[in-house]
């Protein structure tokens, strides 16, 4: 995703805003992962 920063605030670091949302968007894609897998598991071990 490109943000056009040349009328942003100077005080903004948009670099690192950038890395906590790339790494938010990565912590909810594992999460969301690890419940599916979770949900699987016990589809087949309780069933």
């Amino acid at each position: 995703m490109s943000v056009d920063i040349s009328d942003g605030h100077p005080a903004m670091d948009y670099d690192e805003h950038n890395r906590t949302y790339a790494g938010f968007v990565r912590g909810t894609v594992i999460l969301s992962v690890a419940i599916a897998a979770l949900l699987v598991f016990m589809a087949v071990v309780l069933v």
